[in-house]
């Protein structure tokens, strides 16, 4: 496959590498005013999501930082907005169809440079199907294997012309629902570009001492890729093909925490969170699956794979703090945190707005 058989345009180049330089969604959510206590407040304008510090952190956790916000939902419901925004902009895309299967959605636009590839992708207009317009596969791709390398080939080449950025090498299992039947798989980095609904595994890990609850945090490396520097839970990634949950969690606990198979065999699986977000060209759909971990006191998690900078143990209470006050987290790393909080009791009905919120940990489709 020759890759310079279509022409990269101005148009799709630039909402393509914007996306991760942009750092709007990275500061705090509002400039502190002044408090007479010893924590100097914060300022959206100088604390970025990559040049906080751990300091930064623990000072913005404190309790009497700001006053009693704990039964204030409106910061949950800032971080819940910050993973399911776009939704205005579904009419910008068209189905991507499989054997008569909707297995994502391609923006016309990202479409446009597909076309070129006609050997892989076929872009079908209004035909009576009852989908409209309509991205498919070509016909002479008949088995997964077939699909995944014809496909393969074609993401080498966006990928070589930067227009799909941060290649991981790992492939995501393509279908129509979580558990259905695998039609070929894809390079991790594409699946928004194309829509496919992307799953993951994401564990918090918590210590209990004298009767209160920690959550131990990571702070991830400023090399990373995507959120370079930001907060995570303890352990997370995502499923790739061919490796189930379970298992594929026990992978992620040794390394990114050095956590034997001995513990990590004992985390919960808890349920799902799930969100839809479209940025420029892409359509993410991720479904997070959760786990809890409960660690021995003395257990202290250590990082193998380098893309961890360090972790804390921090009160839950105070993690709390963090997810409402700032734009530290990850961003579905705060769902599957304020799922913990609902779920262990932090987050009551009492709050206005508790029903609302629960609700909302579950926009995206959860299938």
């Amino acid at each position: 496959m020759v890759c310079n058989t279509y022409h990269v345009s101005q148009k799709i180049r630039q909402p393509l590498a914007s996306l991760y330089n942009s750092k709007s969604s990275c500061s705090f959510i509002a400039t502190f005013p002044a408090r007479t206590s010893t924590y100097r407040p914060l300022s959206a304008a100088t604390i970025s999501c990559s040049s906080f510090t751990w300091d930064d952190v623990v000072r913005v956790s404190q309790p009497d930082y700001l006053p009693d916000d704990s039964s204030d939902l409106r910061g949950y419901f800032e971080k819940i907005k910050i993973c399911n925004r776009g939704s205005q902009k579904q009419s910008d895309f068209f189905p991507f169809i499989v054997e008569d299967q909707i297995v994502g959605y391609v923006h016309n636009g990202f479409a446009n440079q597909l076309r070129g590839f006609h050997d892989v992708f076929v872009h079908s207009e209004n035909n009576g199907s009852g989908y409209g317009s309509y991205m498919t596969l070509n016909s002479k791709l008949r088995t997964p294997d077939e699909r995944t390398r014809a496909v393969g080939e074609v993401i080498k080449c966006l990928g070589e012309e930067e227009l799909i950025p941060g290649m991981r090498n790992e492939l995501y299992p393509v279908s129509s629902s979580f558990g259905a039947p695998i039609f070929f798989s894809l390079e991790r980095a594409a699946a928004p570009y194309f829509g496919i609904k992307s799953y993951g595994v994401h564990m918090n890990g918590y210590v209990e001492r004298n009767g209160q609850k920690f959550l131990w945090i990571g702070k991830r490396s400023q090399v990373k890729p995507t959120y370079p520097g930001m907060l995570d839970h303890l352990v997370a990634g995502g499923l790739p093909h061919g490796i189930a949950c379970g298992n594929n969690l026990i992978k992620e606990c040794e390394e990114e925490a050095g956590i034997p198979t001995s513990l990590s065999s004992r985390a919960i699986a808890v349920g799902a969170v799930s969100c839809m977000n479209i940025d420029g060209y892409r359509y993410r759909r991720d479904v997070p699956f959760c786990f809890d971990l409960k660690l021995p006191e003395d257990f202290v998690p250590q990082n193998q794979d380098g893309e961890v900078e360090g972790f804390h143990l921090i009160p839950v209470t105070q993690v709390a703090n963090v997810i409402r006050r700032t734009k530290f987290f990850r961003p579905n790393c705060s769902l599957v945190i304020i799922d913990f909080l609902f779920r262990h009791g932090y987050i009551r009905p009492e709050c206005f707005g508790y029903l609302d919120l629960l609700q909302s940990l579950k926009n995206g489709d959860c299938s």
